[in-house]
């Protein structure tokens, strides 16, 4: 044999002491925690030890590198190959193994984004992990349009069965394959076995050519074979044109046995609970894979051996990498300084009140008109729409670029189709890939498609901007499906829940005019750390008085909550409300001042949760104490109710909508300021 043939032989062994070293400690740290899933982990195990010690280009001495490739777990469940391989990388110790999902731990049940450790995105629902690996790809596409094929890098990602089931995989393959996204190479574990059936009870299609369907090269292979995995890997990385999805038939719970040594294999008991659990024996299943079982929580070292060399390898690249960015730089100063600004992600220096608003507009309209200038202002932003951006105008950005298309990413609009959790799990992904901002746009109603993906957003405390339109019943003629009424309430939830990091885990902002439309953009873009919804209208709205500067006025609404009117004297009642109901309130209040020397406090809300984060004294002067409050909100009353108090009153529906001329219900529904003069008697009375 010759002796290049000999270190062959060499490497394939260590390659396969790898993968069942990864299988060991995956299953001992299910079986420690007594909870997990331990079977899938170990049928992926050729396919992650092959692609993170072989392909996967990393740093290891600066996981954050912008450059690196970049892996996405889609299978959450899966986190303990994650872990595992991440470990003889040297990101996790065996202590953060053996304290799996355990209080504290740096290994929860499923994986939460935690860059310097090498996991890219938190993962958990099916579908998202994958569809924001084409999110990421796409952003690296539109970087290297920007400053060249030097900054080139891979996105890999790692589907399941239930990932390829959920609905959001038809948009994320659709969308990838349309854009031709070559640097995106996906791994099916095809095992055949689900929670609690075999995959071939719920379903019969032929994924292979849904793929090719979409656009995308297909390659099947015997997904624990690590020959046959290499040279599928070598055949993605080489394609140009389209994304790559490498179908790997694995098996479930690969080298587990039970107490006589017989195989346990593609079992469905081991999807979800310990090997011990299912059935199978931990101390076999160990022996059979050549581990300890008295000691399964260690690296082998052969393999130790095997992954510092590797390591080695991957600094060195790293290192010519940077290099060549430096020459880069010393050649081209100016890109290389608006690159360094990409990535800082600071909130772009925008002069927002020199942006000229129409007076009486919708906030969409006056949204359009802000977004027009971030085009032109803010060269790292994508923004994207749900095939409405004519109509929820987000066609003010898209008028100052061009849609991004395959083989040219110079633009900076998404055309997502009619996919809302697709493009929100996206933008997710743009923003965890770094460098680049993220919005997305579409009916506010429509917000129910897309609340997994904002719940993702706020958990791991990414800046994406939603943009939602047509925020209330007075989208008239459309009827009660396109109609919101319970969605501010669910969205303002957000504001009441922390993220990790103890903050309010999302923004949402619904100005009352065109002014305060800026400065809500302005909020939404110094709001570096979480996510922010935009909740706009569709019809127009009278603009709020003024004593002097309107947008200085407006910018008080970067407290949540401000007076709009105050008068000379302690209020009789505290009007209060966000959007377009804050003007049908001053309406009112003429009114009823035409009657009588009431005195009457009028409060514009943008963000309740913002303002609930004020000084006691401002919160006071805003909403003072055993002062009759009464709130207006197109929504669900519960929306204000925490607003206006015990023995206040909010008006608001408490039905869904009808279809008929938005005037039309504003006056069946009392939203008029004749119904405001009745609600202040009553409440007053």
């Amino acid at each position: 044999m010759e002796p290049k043939e000999m270190d062959k032989q060499v490497e394939l062994s260590v390659t396969d002491m790898a993968s069942d070293n990864i299988r060991i400690l995956s299953a001992a740290m299910v079986e420690q925690a007594k909870s997990g899933h331990p079977g899938g982990a170990m049928g992926g195990a050729d396919f992650v030890n092959v692609l993170f010690s072989e392909f996967l280009n990393f740093d290891p001495t600066d996981m954050k590198w912008a450059n690196r490739d970049r892996f996405f777990l889609d299978p959450g469940h899966m986190s303990p190959m994650l872990y595992s391989i991440l470990s003889l990388t040297g990101n996790y110790s065996m202590d953060d193994l053996k304290n799996f999902r355990q209080w504290g731990s740096v290994t929860p049940g499923h994986p939460e984004v935690d860059q310097a450790r090498g996991v890219e995105n938190t993962s958990g629902p099916l579908g998202q992990g994958h569809t924001m690996a084409v999110g990421a790809a796409i952003t690296e596409r539109f970087l290297v349009a920007r400053f060249g094929e030097w900054m080139a890098h891979k996105t890999y990602t790692f589907i399941s069965d239930g990932g390829i089931q959920e609905e959001i995989a038809q948009g994320a393959g659709r969308i990838a394959g349309t854009l031709g996204l070559s640097n995106l190479i996906m791994f099916y574990d095809s095992n055949n076995i689900q929670l609690s059936t075999k995959v071939e009870e719920v379903t019969c299609e032929d994924t292979a050519k849904k793929y090719e369907a979409w656009g995308w090269h297909v390659i099947t292979i015997k997904g624990n074979d690590a020959s046959a995995i290499r040279a599928a890997l070598k055949a993605a990385n080489e394609e140009t044109e389209r994304p790559t999805l490498i179908i790997g038939q694995t098996l479930m719970g690969k080298g587990a046995v039970d107490i006589d040594g017989c195989s346990f294999e593609n079992m469905v008991s081991t999807h979800g609970q310990p090997l011990g659990a299912a059935g199978a024996s931990l101390a076999k299943t160990i022996e059979n894979l050549g581990g300890n079982a008295e000691n399964p929580f260690q690296i082998f070292p052969e393999v130790e051996a095997y992954y510092k060399e590797v390591l080695a390898k991957k600094e060195a690249y790293a290192a010519t990498k940077k290099a060549e960015q430096a020459e880069w730089a010393k050649a081209n100063p100016e890109l290389a300084t608006k690159l360094e600004g990409f990535f800082k992600m600071e909130a772009p220096e925008i002069d927002y009140e020199a942006i000229a608003q129409k007076s009486g507009v919708a906030t969409r309209v006056a949204s359009a008109t802000v977004l027009a200038e971030l085009a032109k202002k803010v060269d790292n932003m994508i923004v994207s729409s749900a095939d409405l951006s004519n109509s929820d105008k987000t066609d003010g950005f898209l008028n100052n670029t061009k849609a991004l298309v395959k083989g040219d990413f110079s633009g900076a609009f998404l055309q997502a189709g009619v996919a809302e959790l697709t493009m929100a799990s996206i933008c997710n992904g743009i923003a965890l890939h770094g460098g680049v901002w993220a919005a997305c746009a579409t009916f506010f109603v429509f917000s129910d498609y897309m609340k997994p993906a904002v719940r993702l957003s706020a958990l791991m405390q990414v800046p994406v901007k939603y943009i939602w339109s047509h925020d209330a019943f007075r989208v008239g003629e459309d009827g009660p499906t396109h109609q919101p009424i319970e969605q501010e309430a669910q969205i303002r939830l957000m504001e009441q829940i922390k993220n990790h990091s103890g903050e309010m885990s999302l923004l949402a902002l619904r100005p009352a005019d065109a002014l305060e439309t800026s400065v809500a953009w302005k909020m939404a873009m110094e709001n570096t750390k979480t996510p922010t919804a935009l909740i706009l209208s569709r019809q127009n709205i009278k603009d709020l008085p003024s004593k002097g500067k309107r947008y200085e006025e407006a910018l008080q609404a970067e407290k949540g909550a401000y007076i709009v009117e105050k008068p000379a004297t302690t209020p009789d009642v505290v009007l209060l409300a966000s959007g377009s109901e804050v003007s049908t309130l001053v309406a009112g209040a003429e009114l009823i001042r035409a009657k009588g020397n009431l005195n009457i406090q009028i409060v514009s809300v943008i963000s309740e949760g913002l303002f609930r984060q004020q000084s006691a004294e401002y919160q006071a002067e805003v909403l003072p104490a055993g002062i009759p409050t009464l709130g207006l909100t197109a929504g669900l009353p519960v929306t204000l109710q925490g607003l206006v108090g015990a023995n206040g009153k909010s008006v608001g529906l408490d039905h869904f909508g009808y279809s008929a001329p938005a005037n039309v219900l504003d006056e069946k529904f009392g939203f008029t300021a004749e119904n405001i003069v009745k609600e202040i008697e009553a409440l007053l009375a």
